[in-house]
């Protein structure tokens, strides 16, 4: 498939390329946050504040300083200033943090903004599916999330994973990132493209994060969910392959791949 990045007018500034909202972190999972956001940045999104727990954010906040800062309490008044929201990368299951989820999802419902769905986010809207959900939605489970969102085992979503992406995106009326070895990406329309990029190194801890921030920062260009969610699984894919001709599969981190994430661009463009 011929994908193209992207366009990125010469009279431009960084409102042109979309604000990302991501929600993400917790005392033990700083590093979903910052994969998360850095990624975002990476594909070209103009801005991208982070909001999640105290701790987190000041262990980001020494990592990066291309981030922006917004306290979890202030969250959902900042909601209407961004176009994409992102939440769930090791944001933890804790009972505060499913009220919080639930009230953030529920304003988000009222909304016209693309919304993705990762990790905690999906294991908490397991637990219970909100009444109203985003209409721009994007989830994107790996297996064990995708069995907990519908119920059934995991074998059976191994064995058919084109059906189980169409029954979530049915179920939650949103764009599916089935996470595979071959991801399968199903829109709301039950269009399915099966990813063939990528390798082993990407099945390290964090991964997944990098690709939650990639989907977000190209919806965050005016991308649609479908076309979003093609393309990030493709260039996170080809992130891997790039890294790993460097490093070995074996040696590739999550971290990594925010190095390559360049060099997979510019495959694309050199097409």
């Amino acid at each position: 498939m011929d994908f193209k990045m992207p366009e990125r007018p010469e009279f431009s500034n960084k409102g042109t390329f979309g604000k990302v909202l991501n929600i993400a972190g917790s005392e033990n999972y700083s590093g979903a946050a910052y994969l998360s956001s850095v990624s975002a940045l990476r594909v070209g999104c103009g801005y991208v504040a982070l909001s999640g727990s105290p701790k987190s954010m000041n262990i980001v906040a020494n990592l990066s300083p291309d981030i922006v800062y917004i306290p979890i309490a202030n969250v959902k008044e900042a909601i209407e200033k961004f176009n994409v929201v992102s939440i769930g990368c090791g944001l933890s299951v804790e009972a505060g943090t499913s009220i919080l989820f639930k009230s953030i999802i529920s304003t988000l419902a009222g909304t016209d903004k693309t919304v993705i769905i990762d990790a905690d986010g999906l294991n908490l809207m397991a637990k219970k599916k909100p009444s109203k959900l985003p209409a721009n939605l994007i989830i994107t489970p790996h297996p064990m999330e995708a069995s907990r969102l519908l119920k059934v085992d995991v074998e059976k979503i191994l064995e058919k994973p084109v059906d189980y992406a169409k029954k979530l995106s049915k179920k939650y009326n949103c764009t599916t990132v089935l996470k595979l070895h071959s991801t399968v990406v199903c829109s709301k329309e039950m269009e399915i493209y099966i990813n063939d990029t990528g390798n082993s190194a990407l099945a390290k801890a964090g991964s997944g994060d990098v690709l939650t921030g990639i989907i977000s920062g190209l919806s965050a260009q005016g991308m649609t969910n479908f076309e979003a969610a093609k393309l990030g699984v493709y260039l996170h894919g080809r992130t891997g392959e790039i890294a790993s001709s460097m490093l070995t599969e074996y040696s590739v981190l999550a971290s990594d791949l925010l190095k390559y994430i360049p060099l997979a661009i510019v495959d694309i463009l050199s097409r």
